[in-house]
């Protein structure tokens, strides 16, 4: 169950101690356990993942390969369904779990280190192990673009961790992002399943991804790339990214035709694959609706895909809690508005901070709403960099305007808010399905 440091104090009004829940509920839905448990069962030979069912039986082998901030997690709960069905295999974490028959290792996010390219190297030749009668469960989650690190031929780990930096600080959204990172990379844009060819391949995602695009998701290891060199090379132009000799120069390549494209969606590699979307965003708004409404508050999710720059999400955020109040739309306060997506931070200043953070600081610098609560986390538990899940505001958070957007400006949010006591800590949390944001207005 999640929980919050601090959250007797944390709940100093009705419409914080409601925030919380919606908050701790949205989270607790998407935990691995939990939609693992709903989604997949074993009925003798028959493992039934979603609707699909698979032949245990024609399978001499069983694996997990994958990872993410949750692949540990995924991995647990996969081994409690199957128990002794299951043969072992290899996921990429920042975040253990103890397993049974899963081997799990290291990983950095968001920029990879030398950990995890060895991990995925690992990853990567455990799937070239597999063959036609492997049944390969392939776990995927938010997080695995940079924990699941194995840079192609050229390019080094320094010239890789250079890029994903500059990518991150560019404001660039997570398609952009994914379309360069998957043209630098052996595992990404279907490689991993391109590996693994010709066993059969079930591949079960939590999406941290708006929209569940699967290509995007953890950069699509299992499925086809819609991306190409050509695409990547438009994403450095045009946020004008100034990359290692060494990136340059492959997408040069790979646009030329000198290097081999990501497989597509007529590769035979996806002859044997399927993909199933365990939890996603929405499953984590539902479950904070559903709590609103017992407590008697008409709840409305505002969207699932919410995704532009954090501080705007905040400013827009506030304009719906005006309108809320002086017109009754979109809802009649009292009420609950609930939004996630995936919002981004163009890094100007040299200041600690996170998406979430910077959304619920906007926010509240113009907030004068005395009976309103705002919360804005990542369900992971770790905002950006920080160890601090977001944020939860309120009217009184913000006393000096020029200050609060002083400390935006220098995207520095992170101590602002602490030194008023405004950070949510969750610690890790197991899952990974972006961002959750829950509006009271009491």
């Amino acid at each position: 169950m999640t929980t919050f440091r601090d959250r007797d104090s944390l709940a100093a009004t009705p419409a914080h101690d409601l925030a919380l829940d919606c908050v701790a509920a949205g989270i607790d839905a998407a935990r691995p356990d939990r939609v693992v448990q709903d989604a997949v069962s074993v009925d003798g030979d028959d493992l039934t993942i979603g609707d699909e069912a698979y032949d245990l039986a024609a399978h001499e082998e069983v694996v997990v390969l994958g990872g993410g901030k949750a692949g540990a997690q995924v991995a647990a709960a996969l081994e409690a369904v199957l128990g002794d069905r299951l043969d072992g295999g290899v996921v990429v974490t920042d975040d253990p779990e103890e397993t049974e028959t899963v081997e799990v290792l290291p990983g950095s996010h968001p920029v990879p280190d030398a950990a995890g390219v060895e991990s995925t190297r690992a990853l990567l030749d455990r799937a070239a192990a597999a063959d036609e009668d492997t049944l390969v469960l392939a776990v995927i989650t938010g997080g695995g673009s940079a924990l699941m690190a194995a840079p192609v031929e050229g390019v080094s780990l320094a010239d890789l961790r250079t890029t994903t930096d500059a990518l991150l600080d560019s404001g660039a959204d997570i398609h952009e992002i994914n379309a360069v990172r998957k043209h630098l990379s052996a595992i990404k844009g279907g490689r991993l399943a391109r590996t693994a060819a010709p066993a059969t391949v079930a591949t079960v995602v939590l999406s941290d991804v708006v929209g569940n695009d699967l290509d995007v998701i953890a950069s699509g290891p299992t499925v086809p790339d819609p991306a190409t060199y050509a695409d990547a090379r438009r994403v450095v132009d045009r946020y004008d990214l100034y990359l290692p000799a060494s990136v340059t120069e492959r997408l040069r390549r790979g646009a030329d035709g000198e290097a081999a494209e990501t497989p597509g969606p007529d590769d035979p590699a996806f002859e044997g694959t399927r993909t199933h979307v365990l939890a996603d965003g929405f499953t984590a708004l539902d479950a904070a609706r559903e709590v609103a409404a017992d407590r008697g508050f008409d709840a409305l999710v505002l969207s699932s895909r919410l995704r532009g720059e954090a501080r705007e999400a905040g400013l827009t955020t506030l304009a719906v809690a005006e309108e809320a109040r002086a017109t009754g739309n979109p809802v009649e306060p009292p009420a609950v508005i609930l939004s996630g997506g995936e919002t981004t931070v163009t890094v100007r200043g040299d200041g600690t901070g996170g998406p979430n953070q910077e959304c619920a600081l906007r926010f509240a610098a113009d907030c004068a709403d005395a009976d309103a609560a705002f919360a804005a986390v990542d369900t992971d538990g770790r905002d950006g960099s920080t160890d601090a899940a977001g944020a939860l505001v309120d009217a009184e958070t913000v006393a000096d305007r020029d200050e609060a957007l002083a400390a935006l400006a220098e995207n520095d949010a992170t101590p602002y808010l602490d030194d008023r006591d405004a950070l949510l800590y969750t610690g890790r949390t197991g899952t990974n399905v972006n961002d959750l944001r829950v509006l009271v207005l009491a």
